[in-house]
């Protein structure tokens, strides 16, 4: 699916163009002058929604994400402006300054990602091989938008496979980092407890100081539940997150279970320890990652097929369940407060690979 993708691996992949290098400038011009909208929602991100739209000019079909004008939405537009130039990060095309169903809101007009979303396209790969060297490929493309953000300073706090888009449908296609709501440029540390449940570092659960490494303990899940299909830290009891899960996130309870684990490389397995350390201090930073020779195609990475799309669409229904709860958690939240609305529980989830899973670590609640 992946083999023919051969993409630059450098944080200055592409560098920021002349107008991205400043901060941007909305138009004041009506939207609808040079693009017609739909209302076709393509997505939600964590402060607005994503629409379709068509540029009047060239036809092309972009992405429209309505964003009420405050100062939030225009750090997260500010920050996404200044790192949307690299290749794998969507990029944005035009910012509006506009009313919008009666309100003052910012317009941004972004390419659109026609792939998908990163799990649910492996996922539709159930009765194909996936192997842990096209994992290495994909990660080697969200190491890549990862690096260039640490570079600029940028810690992007919500890395998670729902902010992970492919171009296009094509076997080849780019995958792409987007929605910047939770991102922060870092010049001392941060506080604010910005998260998705399973993808959030220890620190960031409070109330501890933190950094940018905390997008590595993300990439460290990321790459877990890319290699076999389900999360290192989840809820026994169905909800979001839950104190027995913060608990095993804050010790770095986890382990690499059979039959899911027995062919995945030693080194792969090395690279998920070394992000999922508890200790910031001691966590692999972005550039000791990209230099793995298992990202690097240095290695000999195993071409041997893994379980991923087959548990992923086994819990197909268990995670739109989560993925719905979580953005309704993360609507609650406030990305600049002291505090952070409690989560809203989920009730039980019936699913049976979860249950399997949930009774070996029910003695570590």
């Amino acid at each position: 699916m992946f083999a023919k993708l051969r993409l630059p691996f450098s944080s200055q992949a592409r560098a920021p163009n002349a107008a991205q290098a400043r901060a941007f400038r909305p138009k004041k011009n009506v939207i609808t002058e040079d693009y017609d909208i739909s209302k076709q929602v393509l997505g939600l991100g964590v402060n607005g929604k994503v629409l379709a739209c068509t540029s009047k000019k060239t036809k092309e079909r972009y992405a429209l994400k309505v964003l009420r004008d405050v100062a939030k939405a225009r750090r997260e537009v500010d920050l996404h402006w200044r790192a949307g130039s690299h290749l794998n990060i969507v990029n944005i095309v035009d910012v509006y300054e506009n009313k919008y169903s009666g309100n003052k809101c910012l317009l941004v007009v972004m390419e659109c990602m026609e792939g998908g979303e990163l799990f649910d396209r492996i996922q539709k790969r159930a009765d194909q091989a996936f192997t842990e060297k096209e994992a290495s490929v994909i990660m080697r493309q969200i190491c890549s938008a990862v690096s260039y953000l640490h570079h600029l300073n940028i810690a992007h706090r919500d890395l998670k496979p729902e902010n992970l888009l492919y171009k296009s449908k094509d076997l080849d296609s780019v995958l792409k980092l987007t929605d910047f709501g939770f991102a922060k440029e870092v010049t001392s540390t941060l506080q604010t407890p910005c998260y998705t449940p399973y993808y959030v570092a220890p620190e960031v659960l409070g109330p501890e100081r933190y950094d940018m490494s905390c997008d590595m303990w993300s990439l460290g899940v990321i790459m877990y539940i890319l290699l076999c299909g389900f999360p290192p830290f989840y809820s026994n009891c169905g909800a979001p997150i839950s104190a027995g899960m913060k608990k095993r996130i804050r010790r770095g309870e986890y382990d690499f279970p059979n039959p899911e684990w027995n062919d995945v490389s030693k080194e792969a397995k090395d690279i998920i320890r070394s992000l999922l350390k508890t200790d910031p201090n001691d966590r692999m930073k972005i550039d000791e990652m990209i230099a793995h020779p298992w990202l690097t195609g240095k290695m000999d990475v195993p071409n041997v097929s893994l379980t991923a799309p087959r548990v992923l669409q086994e819990e197909s229904e268990m995670w739109t369940d989560v993925q719905e709860e979580m953005s309704h958690a993360l609507a609650e939240m406030r990305v600049d407060g002291d505090q952070v609305k409690k989560i809203k529980e989920m009730g039980e989830l019936k699913n049976p690979i979860l249950d399997r899973r949930a009774k070996k670590q029910q003695g570590k609640n």
